[in-house]
């Protein structure tokens, strides 16, 4: 076995020391054993969180976008009042965006029944959610999209739901998780690098795959 310097690509504060280049020669192929990164203390901070989250008391647990939908509802209006939730959230306590949708529930939570509400009834529905005029807007332009594209059920891609007015990445994912059931992504912020090029690179999920927990 050899050394190889792993560390001249890494960016500053994340070089690697020395690793040792390992080869198996059983069918003439070699192998590069290497190191991953991970943040300091990762572990550690890992057993913190998986001890905070252990009793699932968090608002988010009882009032998120899993909890707020009608589970007698059809399918592809679960996955709408899915989707709403998730537009009213930004900018919102949890509490607030669950009492949101229990009114928009008892009105009537459709893509066609958004459509045929008047804008001053829908802002009185979803008040006081955060920046809640621009999310009356939101809501009358996704749902007229919604039931004129696609029978008023929401996309099944990211890509699709990223067109619709209001709705931006992290809620796509977030979307795709709860309503699809599909892990399309990442719905947070990364900070390792100025160079990342955001959540769904391939530098993040390289850098992240190996350290983040499945």
């Amino acid at each position: 076995p050899g050394t190889i310097e792993a560390s001249s690509l890494l960016p500053r504060g994340r070089r690697r020391r020395q690793i040792k280049v390992e080869y198996d020669g059983d069918d003439g192929a070699s192998r590069v054993k290497t190191e991953h990164w991970e943040p300091p203390d990762w572990m550690k901070q890992l057993g913190f969180i998986r001890e905070m989250r252990s009793c699932r008391d968090a608002p988010v647990d009882n009032m998120g976008a899993e909890k707020c939908y009608d589970t007698q509802a059809p399918a592809h209006v679960r996955r709408f009042q899915v989707l709403v939730s998730l537009m009213l959230s930004s900018q919102t306590k949890d509490q607030v965006t669950g009492a949101a949708m229990q009114r928009l529930r008892a009105h009537g939570c459709t893509a066609e029944n958004i459509v045929a509400t008047d804008d001053k009834k829908l802002g009185e529905l979803i008040y006081p959610v955060g920046f809640w005029r621009n999310k009356v807007k939101f809501l009358k332009q996704t749902s007229a999209m919604l039931v004129t594209e696609f029978g008023g059920d929401i996309p099944n891609s990211v890509e699709g739901l990223v067109r619709l007015p209001g709705v931006g990445p992290k809620m796509a994912h977030l979307a795709m998780d709860i309503a699809w059931d599909q892990v399309s992504g990442i719905a947070s912020l990364w900070t390792s690098s100025k160079a990342d090029s955001g959540p769904q690179s391939p530098l993040f999920l390289h850098t992240l795959g190996p350290w983040f927990p499945n």
